[in-house]
């Protein structure tokens, strides 16, 4: 079984200003194992590492200038590693290790697998949500963070000019499963049976070729959701989009323009899904998208939303 995205490798064009970002988006510098190579970690130990845009140490980039160049997957047993290096002997840039199996998918990324290190979550207190007819917070006030610290790497999102049959590939070729669709112009696919909402949306926008739309970190709450957003406004990130709740998938989240390329989202409340979900197949329209959402954040100084200049 396919736990989760635990590595993701950029290639960026300014390393000092990407570093710069990942640190104030809450993410923590530690030793890189890769030579050469800046390494930044979630609380549950999942990588991000920087290499500048040439390294030659890099897979083929699927657009131009920075951005994600190889996402590696946790497995949960060496028993699934085989099984999938068996499935994908026939797949483009397929490579075997003793540890790893390798392809390239029908997009043009290098995805990777590996036994999983990020067994366990971390122990992190949260405080419950008070709603009618469910009290799950007694003689305790809701916390306020001054910034984001994410817990994990929760979904990547591509541009794909071929839905379907990236689509299928994941499907048959993964395992993965389709929680929800935008019929002809997305798919919201999880690795497992059982899971939160999605861990990878293949998005396809007319003449638009392959490439990042976002990487999603999951935070503790609404509460990091909203405090991650405000310190990213505060050390002058520009907000894309947010705070703001997806209708399909529940999740609050908060888009910050990235360096790394595409967005950064902070989202916390996704749908936890079991095999006896049906997935729905709904028309792409906004009102899907976000039910509601403040564009440019919000302005620490009045807590109101960003006005334009």
């Amino acid at each position: 079984m396919i736990t989760g995205i635990e590595i993701l490798k950029f290639g960026v064009e300014d390393r000092v200003v990407s570093n710069k970002f990942l640190a104030d988006f809450g993410l923590a510098h530690t030793a890189s194992d890769i030579e050469g190579a800046d390494l930044y970690q979630t609380q549950n130990g999942s990588r991000i590492y920087l290499f500048d845009c040439d390294d030659s140490r890099l897979p083929h980039a699927i657009e131009t200038g920075s951005t994600l160049r190889e996402v590696t997957w946790g497995v949960d047993k060496v028993e699934n590693l085989n099984d999938l290096a068996l499935r994908l002997k026939d797949v483009e840039g397929y490579q075997k290790t003793a540890d790893t199996v390798q392809c390239i998918d029908p997009n043009g990324m290098t995805i990777r697998f590996q036994l999983s290190f990020t067994h366990h979550l971390p122990a992190l207190k949260t405080e419950g949500i008070n709603q009618y007819g469910s009290i799950n917070r007694v003689n305790a006030a809701s916390p306020v963070y001054e910034k984001g610290q994410p817990v994990a790497i929760g979904h990547v999102v591509f541009f794909t000019p071929d839905l379907a049959r990236t689509e299928q590939f994941y499907i048959e070729k993964l395992g993965f499963f389709l929680s929800d669709a935008y019929r002809n112009r997305g798919a919201f696919l999880r690795c497992r049976g059982q899971g939160y909402h999605h861990d990878l949306f293949l998005l396809s926008v007319p003449n638009k070729p392959a490439g990042l739309n976002h990487v999603a970190f999951v935070v503790r709450d609404i509460h990091e959701v909203i405090g991650g957003g405000l310190h990213m406004n505060r050390s002058e990130w520009s907000t894309f989009i947010g705070p703001g709740r997806h209708p399909i998938s529940s999740a609050y989240f908060w888009y910050v323009n990235s360096p790394l390329g595409g967005a950064f989202e902070y989202y916390t409340n996704d749908d936890y899904l079991t095999e006896e979900w049906q997935p729905r197949i709904e028309e792409h329209r906004l009102e899907l998208f976000t039910e509601w959402a403040v564009d440019g954040g919000l302005d620490d100084q009045t807590r109101r939303q960003v006005k334009a200049v």
